[in-house]
């Protein structure tokens, strides 16, 4: 066996091997890759070795013994690359790109999650770098000092290259334009790998960053012409009825549609919730068929598109890679328009998705981050404040400023991995096996008691019978990867339409001097906010680039863009390329009219990343009243560090909104 080891190059093709062999074995144990062909499968297969040939095959360059250190590095960056993934897949639902690489610094608050990612079993990932390393320290003695002949490493590389091509050739036949025209990325991995999905993503990355040096004030003419040719004329007897209104915005984290009149153990898991949907005292108006549209972003991409009716980008989050252009946001319009104070609440720090940037690009006045709450070990866990004491301190912040004001308020306890202190869980988790899934009702339960504390709160306070509430949850908190055990919670196979349907989250509005319509089942999404709020405020949607429509509008556009390029009607769903039938739930051939939505739907997600990565709208002026928005007026955080629940006096009126908002 030495004897066979004695070569360089042989121990380079072991390298190879085991590369290959592992990542394929990883595809197929990690990810869920919807393979539906011979074709497919075979690609699955294939596409690791070009790989692994042309990146390990330029350490083939090196001198002597350096060689077969260099295949040991680059194999484990390689592996390092591939592991990665997993642990991000394993929630996320989907793969690192190179903007989620710049998002580093939310990655610290981040340790109980990504560890509940891990198993120990994965210590098997790491079997080749190990190998590779024995064989090394075994053979390195009887290797030659001499250089390689360059023609083997050459040789290795066009060899690599050929089978890059015939790998992208099988592709592009099974799959046209699929490095045109895609927003999803498991088409990338599954045809071609996840080694040359980042480099397609870093490619992709560079054109788009270079889409703001070459833009000018031509561009935004086409995302205008389309936004106002979809434009929906409010509905006359809602125009302006909230107008002077408090807004208080309530974000569900992780909610989804699914828990509403869940039982679980014969118990409601979220029985205040349910007494806003179905009692008509309440007055609420529910809209049971919302999806809510984010992708790497999520919380932040449902804060971009509830407040900027735009889309999140297919890679990262626009918070950070976007957090210096210019918006024409939700706040900075009803401030100029009305004179609203805007506010976001929070228990976590401002610099957390870099949201101490952003929101000054927003025109957000004040953001109640921890520093204004007491972050003492018994009131924090996972994320940040839990959400009982998070709505408490927040009552008296609320009661400083100035109205009419617009308060955005963000919990946080209703996130992966799903924790909550065994004295504050009022129901048992479900009996899955699946520890996400199990516990995620547990921390709904949670949530739900914050929210009714939180209401009698405001009814006790003065503020909630003159102001306009409105509850929203940002993204899925149960992904795809979790099929098996929410196939038990909902008693169904969960196939790729029927998870489609499961991207469902609430929309809960209650207006005041407006009678609660019960449950609405207009479809729509959380791009459709923003249009909906400014119209129930009396402003016109129609001056401003906003990329959803009035859902109170008997104009509304009933279709609903995915960020991936999939999306759903009140009629059929296009899921990964499919079209079904929403009533039955089975495949149908798509009509040249579902195909023209098809088109539709990708031009409208083409112009929402044009108008970002361009930077659009520093070309765009809505009317001849607007100003835009100045950065540099804004300043987030307390830096007395004096949170107001310890004082005994009232709160005052800050001076200046735009000053660092403090408590006195």
């Amino acid at each position: 066996m030495k004897k066979v080891f004695t070569s360089k190059m042989s121990f380079f093709f072991v390298a190879v091997m085991l590369l290959w062999l592992k990542s394929y074995l990883i595809y197929v144990n990690e990810f869920n890759l919807d393979i539906k062909n011979g074709v497919q499968g075979f690609l699955l297969f294939f596409n690791p070795l070009s790989s692994a040939l042309v990146f390990l095959g330029f350490a083939l360059f090196a001198k002597g013994r350096r060689a077969g250190i260099w295949i040991i590095i680059i194999d484990a960056l390689m592996s390092f690359l591939l592991y990665a993934n997993v642990v991000y897949y394993r929630f996320n639902n989907d793969y690192i790109t190179l903007p989620t690489l710049t998002q580093t610094d939310n990655f610290g608050s981040l340790g109980s999650s990504i560890a509940s990612l891990m198993n120990w079993t994965d210590i098997v990932y790491a079997l080749d770098v190990v190998i590779l390393i024995a064989l090394f320290i075994w053979l390195k003695k009887g290797w030659s000092t001499e250089r390689i002949s360059r023609k083997k490493p050459i040789l290795v590389l066009i060899i690599g290259l050929i089978a890059f091509s015939i790998n992208l050739g099988l592709a592009e036949a099974d799959r046209p334009e699929l490095l045109k025209r895609t927003f999803d990325r498991n088409y990338i991995v599954k045809y071609l790998g996840i080694y040359n999905f980042t480099l397609y993503d870093a490619v992709q990355n560079i054109k788009s960053s270079s889409q703001r040096v070459l833009a000018d004030s031509d561009d935004i003419t086409e995302v205008e012409n389309y936004t106002k040719n979809k434009y929906a004329e409010p509905n006359p007897e809602l125009f302006g009825v909230a107008e002077g209104k408090n807004i208080i915005k309530i974000h569900l984290e992780s909610f989804q549609t699914f828990l509403i009149n869940y039982e679980l153990h014969g118990e409601e898991v979220t029985p205040f919730l349910n007494s806003l949907v179905n009692d008509p005292e309440q007055d609420f108006t529910y809209f049971d068929n919302i999806f809510h549209q984010t992708e790497q972003g999520k919380t932040a991409d449902a804060e971009l598109i509830t407040d900027n009716s735009v889309y999140g980008l297919p890679q990262g989050s626009a918070f950070v890679t976007r957090g210096t252009n210019t918006y024409q946001s939700l706040p900075a319009i009803i401030n100029q328009q009305q004179g609203y104070t805007s506010a976001n609440f929070h228990g976590d720090y401002k610099s957390f998705w870099n949201r101490d940037e952003i929101y000054k690009q927003f025109g957000i006045d004040v953001y109640f981050d921890a520093s204004y709450y007491d972050m003492s070990e018994e009131n924090v866990i996972n994320y940040g404040l839990l959400d009982k004491p998070f709505f408490e301190e927040s009552i008296p912040m609320l009661e400083s400023l100035d109205k009419p004001f617009y308060a955005h308020m963000m919990t946080l306890t209703h996130h992966h991995p799903y924790i909550v202190p065994e004295e504050l869980a009022t129901i048992d988790p479900a009996e899955t096996g699946d520890k996400s899934v199990d516990t995620y009702f547990q921390t709904a339960r949670y949530l739900d008691e914050a929210l009714e504390q939180f209401f009698n709160d405001l009814k006790e306070s003065g503020q909630y019978e003159d102001s306009v509430i409105f509850l929203y949850g940002d993204h899925y908190g149960i992904s795809k990867n979790h099929n098996r055990a929410m196939g038990e919670i909902i008693g169904e196979e969960i196939t790729p339409f029927k998870n489609a349907q499961l991207q469902r989250v609430p929309l809960l509005f209650k207006i005041p001097g407006v009678e609660g319509m019960g449950t609405v089942h207009t479809y729509g999404g959380l791009i459709d906010v923003a249009p909906t709020i400014l119209h129930l405020l009396g402003i016109d949607a129609q001056d401003y680039i906003l990329f959803g429509t009035d859902l109170f509008s008997d104009h509304h556009k009933e279709f609903v863009p995915f960020r991936n390029g999939d999306f759903i009607t009140p009629e059929y769903s296009a899921v990964s390329g499919t079209f079904y039938d929403n009533k039955t739930g089975e495949e149908i051939k798509p009509t040249e009219e579902m195909l023209k939505m098809k088109e539709e739907v990708l031009r409208e997600l083409e112009l929402s990343d044009k108008l970002l990565n361009g930077d659009l709208l520093r070309f765009y002026t809505p009317n001849e009243d607007w100003t835009p928005v100045d950065p540099s007026q804004y300043r987030y955080g307390n830096e007395t560090g004096v949170v107001p629940y310890q004082l005994e006096t009232e709160p005052e009126q800050p001076v200046d909104s735009r000053e660092p908002y403090i408590i006195k």
